[in-house]
């Protein structure tokens, strides 16, 4: 690129400006609420698992699983209700609370919903390091659980409207990398505490997500407001200023514009939630919707449960559901990192096609195998060559994973929404994903024990589905500016005719000029 501009290859403006130091900063800061999620997935999985914990707020569920006299199939030995129901309560809070995080975001700013985020998060790690009952255990998850809706709906508008088009996917990905990060280390940490004597490690697990809630809550403390968002307030000058400095220059004219634009539609739109109902927003309707409900539906946790019996099979002893969480961790974290160096250069759907493609593969190898040495009564022995194979399966299939639906559910549907509905789309794309994610968790140790090896194959079929309606339904949105998606829904074969002419924001500019 010539003179540090960079410029759409797909058809967006020809916006002046560079990658500054500055943006990759402030986007480094925000990208740490995925910390957040991150190691509250990590976390309550491994403090689960503790027999500690179990007998201090679930004696009942304990003394099932170490009943000897009862025989139970490797199908259904963990099928517990109420042990899911405390890990899944989570999602809930979550969901309703994105609702709300929609009208903050929208009235007050990103920075603000992060702060508000990290706040809670903070709050709730508090509560569950000192409870000493059921009931303040639960109170604290309801807490965590708003912090993750909270963060979950800000950062990744804010990451979006941050980074310049050429650089969106790989910045916003960030988010899904403290994820993963957030998964590592909390599956580190709950393997050191657990070998703590007395019984409380996992009061240390719990209070330890103090740690990423600080980190956030201070973050939204010295990050500035995108130019996206004060421009929503009224703030024109102030959004300009903001604009030269995240870009590095003082020529942003034709992307301001298209900002301007974008301010006037959104400011006419004065019930988002009604108007994203439109035949004009369907397109975003749509993937606001059906991508985070497809993402759950991929079968990672199908994947992850069988983790810790393979990894008891290579001998890990009693230790081996944490030390199988801190691999696939491992290399959850260094898939995500492949997803961000090739999300700008090979575009959103070859990722999601190629990894939908590595999912299905390995999720019906791994069904047919589980048939083959488990049977339909769960008895069997897998030997080590048969484990081994198996671990490759897992691996490759949760590396498929984390570079395309991991990452590219949560990028997508935060970059194709225009401003007037963005905090709306989000807010759905949020609450769909942490409803099916409380669904999929609470049925699955269910599901798992009635239907057996078969829920590989089910949870196969939904990913060749979403591999199909990929295909066909999403153009790609590489390169392309925020505020300039429109043109791409239009010229598309399926989605064209909700758009109408006038939704194109720039369009009336000439953007056949490219910068060589």
């Amino acid at each position: 690129m010539a003179g540090g501009a960079f410029v759409s290859q797909s058809g967006g403006g020809n916006y002046e400006g560079r990658v500054t130091g500055f943006v990759i900063y402030t986007c480094m800061v925000a990208a740490m609420g995925g910390l957040l999620f991150g190691y509250d997935l990590g976390i309550s999985g491994g403090v689960t698992s503790m027999e500690s914990f179990l007998k201090k707020f679930f004696p009942q569920v304990y003394k099932t699983m170490n009943d000897k006299s009862r025989h139970e199939s490797e199908y259904c030995k963990f099928d517990s209700q109420l042990l899911t129901l405390f890990t899944s309560s989570l999602y809930l809070a979550a969901l309703v609370a994105s609702f709300f995080a929609s009208v903050v975001t929208r009235m007050f700013g990103r920075k603000i919903s992060m702060f508000i985020g990290g706040l809670a998060f903070l709050i709730g790690a508090i509560l569950n390091g000192i409870a000493m009952n059921v009931a303040l255990l639960i109170i604290g998850r309801l807490f965590l659980g708003v912090g993750v809706g909270f963060a979950n709906q800000s950062v990744p508008v804010y990451l979006c409207e941050m980074a310049p088009a050429n650089m969106r996917g790989a910045l916003n990905i960030g988010f899904q990398m403290a994820i993963t990060i957030g998964i590592f280390i909390a599956g580190l940490i709950n393997y050191g505490t657990a070998q703590i004597e007395g019984g409380w490690g996992w009061r240390v697990s719990l209070a330890l997500a103090a740690v990423p809630a600080i980190m956030m809550t201070f973050g939204a403390f010295i990050l500035p407001d995108t130019p996206n968002s004060i421009l929503e307030r009224g703030k024109v000058e102030k959004a300009r200023q903001m604009l030269q400095k995240i870009r590095g220059t003082q020529n942003v004219d034709n992307e301001f514009q298209d900002l301007l634009e974008a301010s006037e539609a959104a400011k006419k739109v004065e019930h988002p939630w009604r108007n994203i109902l439109q035949p004009r927003y369907r397109p975003q309707l749509t993937l606001c919707i059906l991508i985070p409900f497809f993402q759950q539906l991929t079968g990672i946790n199908v994947i992850m449960f069988y983790a810790p019996v393979l990894f008891k099979t290579l001998g890990f002893g009693d230790d081996a559901s944490l030390i199988s969480t801190v691999i696939s961790g491992g290399v959850n974290v260094l898939a995500t990192i492949v997803s961000i160096y090739c999300v700008d250069r090979f575009g959103r759907r070859a990722l999601f096609l190629e990894g939908g493609s590595q999912m299905i593969i390995c999720q019906f190898a791994v069904g047919a195998m589980i048939a083959v040495k488990f049977g339909l009564n769960g008895d069997g022995v897998l030997s080590k060559i048969d484990a081994n194979v198996l671990l490759l399966l897992i691996c490759l299939y949760v590396a498929a994973f984390a570079w395309s639906w991991g990452p590219m559910g949560w990028l997508v549907p935060s970059e194709v929404c225009p401003l007037e509905i963005r905090s709306a789309g989000q807010a759905i794309n949020v609450s769909v994903n942490m409803i099916f994610t409380f669904f999929v968790a609470q049925a699955f140790l269910s599901m798992l024990c009635h239907l057996k090896f078969g829920l590989f194959f089910f949870f196969g079929c939904f990913v060749i589905i979403m591999t199909i309606f990929i295909y066909f339904f999403l153009p790609e949105t590489r390169n392309v500016p925020i505020e300039e998606m429109n043109k791409v829904w239009k010229e598309h074969w399926f989605w064209g005719k909700y758009i109408p002419d006038e939704a194109v924001i720039g369009a009336r500019r000439n953007n056949g000029t490219r910068d060589i």
